[in-house]
């Protein structure tokens, strides 16, 4: 079992950044790959980044390569998404997830664990 909560999430300008955390609960979560999905207002959840469990392997949406960067820390159970060069497109609901999987997913389907979402919003 791992509980995700994730932190961060907050108001900024566009062209700013802000950095998104999320704490896992549980003392194998290096075993666990780790992902980001956002939701944006009246769309579908969709994928964002991420990292595998040894924190070596990421994998990122067309929509912010280049300016988002995944990384974790397994000795504080922590995934962080450091978000650079926002703009109003990027406004949303950031969601951690987890699984006990060696792949990179990007498909909701292939997370188990979720955390309770951060906002985001991008003024212009």
């Amino acid at each position: 079992q791992v509980q995700l909560v994730e932190s961060g999430g907050g108001l900024v300008q566009a062209g700013g950044s802000l950095r998104l955390s999320c704490a896992a609960s549980g003392r194998t979560f290096s075993y666990y790959a780790a992902g980001w999905f956002r939701q944006a207002p009246g769309k579908e959840r969709e994928f964002v980044a991420s990292i595998s469990g040894g924190g070596g392997r990421t994998n990122y949406a067309d929509s912010v390569k280049g300016r988002f960067t995944i990384s974790r820390d397994n000795t504080k159970n922590m995934v962080y998404l450091q978000m650079n060069s926002l703009n109003p497109e990027d406004t949303a609901v950031y969601y951690c997830a987890a699984d006990r999987i060696s792949s990179l997913p990007r498909l909701q389907a292939q997370y188990h664990y979720w955390g309770q979402g951060t906002q985001v919003t991008v003024s212009s």
